[in-house]
């Protein structure tokens, strides 16, 4: 599963149901991706060896578009971010710190719109020695109209429009196959609904769970019959560094990591 389906799947399966009811009139959360890319394009700053862009995004909706998040919107706006990384990693952006998406409400936008303002800010650490000075305030906010009719997912075509990045840098082989790491929680197990599915009968249909969690990779048993082993340890939960090995059942699987 490449990166811009894992984002697509996440997001999608956060709002499934809630599509389901009549949504054709509100904002829509492929929608809000496929701008928030286009903001960050739109505000690009050429630096001496860079290209940086702006690494805060401030969402404005109406009140009834907001009330529709109520339920998943911490979910929505990290998958929203992740987005905004990915497109960033493949264009070949420079970020001073990873994007973060806020969102607000604003009683003067209609149902179905909704507003943009970015903003470039300098994190904590030390200044880059070329990179540029963050922006006192947000810009000026831009205005969408959300489509009257519901949004499809991003096609095959806006992914190569949008640049969504291929580049995962954390793999895990397993019989000869490497699988890409992509997103925040990858599930392994015996299951056809599993992220990786590992053809082991002593395997547990949902065996165990792999996240990324502050730059970091942690493998987590999910309540399995037969339990991990990580380097011929068994543990529960495990931080995982490059070529570590990793035990379910019979099946030996390795972890990879270039970073």
């Amino acid at each position: 599963m490449n990166v811009l389906r894992s984002i697509e799947h996440r997001i999608e399966s956060l709002v499934e149901g809630v599509f389901g009811r009549a949504f054709r009139a509100h904002v829509q959360p492929v929608e809000l991706a496929r701008k928030l890319a286009k903001e960050m394009d739109e505000h690009k700053t050429i630096s001496i060896s860079r290209v940086y862009v702006p690494n805060e995004y401030v969402l404005y909706l109406s009140p009834n578009d907001r009330e529709q998040f109520a339920s998943y919107e911490e979910s929505l706006l990290t998958e929203l971010s992740d987005y905004l990384s990915e497109h960033a990693r493949r264009e070949g952006y420079a970020l001073l710190s990873t994007p973060q998406v806020v969102l607000e409400e604003d009683d003067d936008l209609a149902l179905g719109e909704f507003g943009i303002a970015t903003r470039m800010i300098q994190p904590r650490r030390a200044r880059e020695a070329d990179a540029p000075a963050a922006e006192a305030a947000p810009g000026a906010t831009r205005i969408y109209q959300a489509p009257p009719a519901a949004t499809e997912a991003v096609s095959p075509e806006d992914a190569d429009r949008l640049g969504l990045a291929h580049d995962v840098r954390a793999t895990l082989r397993v019989a000869g196959t490497r699988h890409e790491l992509a997103g925040k929680r990858v599930v392994l197990g015996r299951s056809r609904e599993c992220d990786i599915t590992i053809d082991d009968p002593n395997v547990s249909r949902r065996h165990a769970e792999i996240r990324h969690e502050n730059g970091a990779y942690w493998i987590v048993d999910l309540k399995s019959t037969n339990g991990i082993e990580v380097n011929g340890e068994r543990v529960q939960r495990a931080r995982l560094t490059h070529a570590d090995t990793i035990l379910m059942g019979q099946t030996e699987l390795t972890f990879e990591h270039a970073g």
